[in-house]
């Protein structure tokens, strides 16, 4: 099958990702095989093909919102059938019997692995999923808009979740790509009055036709005091800035797997008043399922900007320079290798 592997982490201007030919996958003992139909394009695995994150499986084929259909299905599965559309999102596997995973805390497993990252994800023809971690998608969406709800959707929802939000609250948003816009719409859908602070003439105009209150530069003050942020942008610059504009008791939620530094906290200034930073980690399978029944009951705005699977090193590239508003998408549209084998 065609795929992309990540040949030599590095700059993505510098073409760290090949386009390779691997041998499709074999679903083992509860997975599935998964056609791929569309592959989403998150922030993520640009921190993968870039370095940012350490090295789990050389030449690891990235991508992890997976859009497709079963093609194949390994023993001890009952639950899926051929030709059911699946959604394959970021957390691949925990362990179930660490201390996390018996509290609810499977975001936090000591053993957990992740697609695109320890596995090889979306950016292919084909990848596999253990049927337990595979998501059941809401109707009434096309697969290019369903694509970017299995991470930018489902770890917006829980970074809005860590940030407190009560309902009628005033939340901040900084950063405004896939994750933002979603999430900004379930704030909003919650009666909550949404502020953005983002650079780029495009994310800024989409948040305006999305009714954010107020769009502004991404170091300019909001307009009122916020009871809460969500840091998207992997800017550690920005930490003080949300913390500032923040009222007492408020909450910073920063939802990126990846930040740079962050400069020094001044006390009074930053974190007195019982201000908070919350960090966000990966997701439950709880989180996924909420944040798709949410989005089966309120539907969303999913702006999407579709590129050939040919161009995913060029659709990182232009998600790191901010080329586009919303959220990027690979699509397979030529056919498909046959996963039959001979026996």
């Amino acid at each position: 099958m065609r795929a992309w592997a990540v040949r030599d982490p590095g700059s993505i201007e510098t073409h760290p990702l090949s386009y390779v030919h691997k041998p499709v996958p074999r679903p083992e003992e509860g997975e599935l095989l998964i056609k791929v139909t569309v592959c989403g394009v998150c922030r993520t695995d640009l921190h993968v093909c870039e370095g940012d994150l350490a090295v789990h499986t050389p030449q690891v084929t990235p991508g992890h919102e997976v859009v497709g259909t079963v093609a194949e299905i390994g023993s001890a599965v009952s639950e899926y059938r051929i030709g059911d559309k699946v959604g394959v999102a970021w957390l691949r596997s925990t362990c179930g019997h660490c201390r996390y995973c018996l509290r609810g805390s499977e975001n936090l497993c000591l053993h957990s692995l992740y697609n695109g990252w320890d596995h090889d994800g979306g950016y292919a023809e084909y990848t596999t999923v253990p049927a337990a971690f595979a998501y059941r998608l809401p109707a009434g969406y096309d697969d290019a808009e369903l694509a970017p709800m299995l991470c930018a959707g489902i770890i917006g929802y829980r970074a809005l979740r860590r940030s407190g939000l009560q309902a009628g609250g005033r939340l901040g948003i900084y950063g405004f790509g896939g994750s933002a816009h979603l999430t900004a719409q379930v704030a909003l859908a919650l009666g909550a009055t949404v502020h953005v602070m983002t650079r780029g003439l495009k994310a800024q105009q989409l948040a305006l036709e999305l009714d954010a209150a107020s769009v502004t530069g991404v170091y300019d003050r909001p307009p009122e005091p916020l009871d809460a942020a969500i840091l998207f942008a992997p800017v550690g610059d920005l930490v003080p800035v949300a913390l500032r504009a923040l009222d007492r008791g408020g909450i910073l939620s920063i939802a990126g797997i990846h930040l740079t530094d962050i400069p020094t906290l001044n006390y009074e200034r930053e974190l007195f008043y019982e201000r908070e930073i919350r960090s966000v980690t990966a997701n439950t399978r709880t989180d996924g399922m909420a944040f798709l029944r949410f989005a089966a009951d309120h539907r969303l705005h999913v702006a999407t900007h579709r590129y050939p699977l040919t161009g995913a090193q060029q659709a990182l590239k232009d998600l790191k320079a901010g080329v586009f508003d919303g959220a990027a998408v690979l699509t397979n549209t030529e056919p498909a290798t046959s996963p039959i084998r001979q026996t």
